[in-house]
């Protein structure tokens, strides 16, 4: 069986690896140079179960409406991209209503448990030499009602096999020395133990080297035109070099997925979310932190990776324009050096990498996997900001449904279908 993929990201190169693994053929097309250079280059760098809850909680459109056009905030909605998303906009709303938040939460953290057992295996075989740490995550808080608020969510994760702790200020400092300067600042805050961290791109870049090992055909600088529609088989793919046919066709090309998609009659309720982050070497700083730490109060989150800092702390709806705003960097900056004082005589701003990437955000919250009504056309996209977390797992449920095998989840809720009758077909 020969399957072509779309997307050598996260999601396109771990779908490769289990079909590689089951014996398919497998073809992976990206139009960048190499693997995970678009949204999986520089993301956050943790894979948390443990915040596996959708962005669209209750409440979220007044707090979406707060932050139209500030430059400071978490969640800025930009005004010229609310024509192009209107309709995914309100499908956001109304899955932000109790009930259904819950059971996407439900969902998600069902695929995030399962993925990050599925990690173990990946890295059984290709290593962990992507700066791979498995010291857990911990989230801070500022005041003592929300740590308890935080911890009334949390009994729900650990209904669904997902462990925390609750810490106060000084368990907090005990488990990363790091934060001591702002220990009185804290209220505490909750630590996950089973959540682990690593350079995404990195990662890309083992698991292509295995498959090119192993047989795979990884198709670099080649930019997917269009999807042609056949009757009874799986889509054409045409590149600028041509047309590809295979047996089954994967579209895991992230935030860019439903422009190919549309051209098969497919909606894909699938908007990009600009994400920003900086990387930030430690340049001699000895005391530097040693556990991925999510700040609730300043909206950031910081990883380390080695020798390195990840700063990401920002999101956006701004369609899929890739500039790198200076407001928007200068705040990543900005929270490092208020979660972590003793690092500002170390930090370079000239030696940074800063980047900013768009995360496909699907209208639920839920990613969207497996086959469509299109015959041999899968999907893998729409993780919003569990990419890294989901990529394992979301990768072996594809290959597992297009290889005839029982996926170890129930798959079809991750369909397309799940969004409007016309997606069944």
């Amino acid at each position: 069986m020969h399957v072509i993929i779309v997307g050598a990201g996260l999601m396109g190169l771990t779908t490769a690896f289990f079909l590689r693994r089951a014996g398919a053929e497998v073809t992976v097309i990206d139009r960048q140079s190499g693997p995970g250079l678009e949204t999986s280059f520089a993301n956050g760098g943790m894979l948390h179960a443990s915040q596996a809850n959708p962005w669209n909680e209750p409440g979220v459109l007044w707090t979406a409406l707060r932050m139209i056009g500030r430059e400071d905030a978490a969640l800025l909605l930009r005004p010229r991209a609310l024509p192009g998303m209107w309709r995914w906009g309100l499908d956001f709303v109304r899955h932000s209503r109790p009930a259904q938040y819950l059971r996407n939460f439900e969902r998600n953290a069902h695929l995030a448990r399962y993925s990050l057992a599925e990690m173990e295996g990946i890295r059984a075989i290709i290593g962990d030499g992507y700066d791979a740490q498995r010291s857990g995550t911990m989230k801070l808080f500022r005041t003592a009602h929300e740590v308890a608020g935080a911890a009334r969510l949390c009994t729900q994760l650990g209904a669904w096999g997902i462990q925390h702790e609750v810490i106060d200020a000084a368990g907090a400092v005990a488990r990363e020395p790091a934060l001591a300067p702002i220990e009185r600042q804290l209220a505490g805050g909750l630590f996950f133990p089973q959540d682990e961290s690593g350079d995404a791109q990195r990662f890309c870049a083992l698991l292509a080297d295995w498959l090119h090992a192993e047989g795979v055909r990884l198709r670099f600088g080649l930019g997917v035109l269009a999807m042609r529609p056949r009757q009874g088989r799986a889509p054409v793919v045409v590149t600028a070099e041509g047309e590809l046919e295979s047996e089954a066709v994967v579209l895991a090309a992230g935030s860019y997925s439903p422009q190919l998609a549309k051209g098969l009659g497919l909606r894909l309720p699938v908007v990009p979310v600009k994400g920003y982050s900086l990387t930030l070497p430690l340049n001699g700083w000895q005391a530097g932190p040693r556990v991925p730490v999510i700040d609730d109060h300043l909206h950031a989150a910081v990883c380390p990776l080695g020798d390195r800092l990840r700063v990401a702390g920002t999101a956006e709806f701004a369609g899929h324009d890739l500039a790198l705003t200076p407001a928007r960097i200068n705040n990543l900056f900005d929270l490092v050096t208020k979660l972590y004082p003793a690092f500002r005589p170390w930090l370079d701003p000239a030696l940074a990498m800063r980047w900013t990437g768009l995360r496909p955000m699907s209208s639920d919250g839920v990613g969207i996997m497996g086959r469509t009504r299109v015959p041999g056309l899968f999907l893998n996209t729409g993780h919003g900001h569990l990419g890294w977390t989901m990529a394992a797992g979301a990768g072996h449920l594809v290959a597992d449904e297009i290889t005839g095998q029982r996926p170890a989840l129930p798959h079809e809720i991750y369909h397309l279908s799940r969004f409007s009758p016309a997606n069944r077909g």
